[in-house]
């Protein structure tokens, strides 16, 4: 039995993607097996979801004494903030229902609802990216680990999250293979064109500035950087302007924005590199040198080392693709 929440944050192509798969999969790959997959809700039976659409579900937690599968789908977060408490009922169902020995995963920032159970204290964990701050700031004690697509946790491996929303693919086909085999895994994905998404979440991630923290010192420092990613020695140009002792505005630079000023220039120059990479056919030694590194084989380190692709893979990755216009026999 799988037991897939309606909720009204979740958008309904999380929902509907998951249920597809599950419900049709013994007609996509015939045999003795076959998911028998609810739409499970806290309360009601109705659900208006994120997209706006009325969702029926089949049963609600009170009627769901045990199941072998708790899938939480996508949520969309109210500016960025996880609220901790909106679920209280259904925190204790999920938690008892891994307690009798079902797998509990999640997709997207669904992962956050199975943090405020407390079974993910001490264990890896995942989510999408852009709820970072919030996650960390609630559940301190989960092993986030942003970069990671899909992750397996507990002792009996009964936890799986995987990261952003279409991240759903990757936590169905694992599922698939794990309960059934490889071979049926990757009969779904062609058949559905499901993809792993095995570079990670790394190369998606986008760097996200910190503004609002009121110190006046450091936002003017921040916008220099932005005007100025060519210059060669950013710090020490900052650490004059700002008229303070270097240790000082560095402490006060971390405090305020959660990174060094080393750091955040090269992610702020990470992100401008990306950008030529997906909308211009620039050499990337020419990208190199226009955002201050006059060093390309550094460049191409550092690119890696915070995307997990080179500049040329990343470019194939998401430069879009040309649409062939041509017609059949021409």
């Amino acid at each position: 039995m799988v037991s897939l929440l309606a909720l009204p944050e979740a958008p309904l192509s999380t929902v509907t993607g998951l249920y597809d798969i599950f419900s049709t999969f013994d007609i996509v790959v015939p045999g003795d097996t076959r998911f028998d997959i609810d739409l499970v809700a806290p309360t009601r039976q109705q659900v208006c979801n994120a997209s706006g659409l009325p969702l029926s579900a089949h049963r609600n937690i009170d009627d769901v004494d045990g199941t072998d599968l708790v899938i939480v789908p996508s949520l969309w977060l109210m500016n960025d903030q996880w609220h901790v408490g909106r679920y209280g009922r259904l925190v204790d169902w999920i938690r008892r229902m891994y307690e009798q020995g079902a797998m509990v995963c999640s997709s997207c920032s669904g992962s956050c609802l199975i943090a405020e159970t407390g079974l993910l204290d001490g264990q890896v964990a995942t989510c999408h990216w852009a709820y970072e701050d919030t996650y960390r700031q609630n559940f301190p004690a989960v092993d986030l680990r942003l970069a990671e697509v899909l992750v397996v946790s507990g002792n009996d491996q009964r936890l799986i999250m995987s990261g952003s929303a279409s991240c759903w693919h990757d936590l169905a086909l694992y599922l698939i293979a794990r309960l059934v085999g490889p071979a049926a895994a990757n009969t779904v994905a062609k058949f559905f064109l499901l993809q792993w998404h095995a570079d990670g979440q790394a190369p998606y991630i986008t760097f996200r500035e910190k503004t609002d923290h009121g110190d006046a010192v450091v936002l003017e420092a921040q916008q220099w950087m932005r005007d100025n990613l060519d210059c060669q020695n950013p710090v020490e140009q900052m650490v004059q302007r700002s008229g303070l002792p270097e240790r000082s505005f560095k402490r006060r630079f971390r405090k305020a924005t959660g990174c060094s000023p080393i750091n955040y220039i090269q992610r702020l120059r990470i992100e401008a590199a990306k950008q030529q990479l997906e909308t211009a056919y620039v050499a990337v030694d020419e990208i190199s040198c226009s955002i201050g590194y006059e060093d390309p084989a550094f460049f191409r380190r550092l690119f890696k080392r915070t995307t997990g692709l080179t500049p040329s893979a990343y470019r194939r990755k998401f430069r879009l693709p040309m649409v062939s216009s041509k017609r059949a026999g021409s």
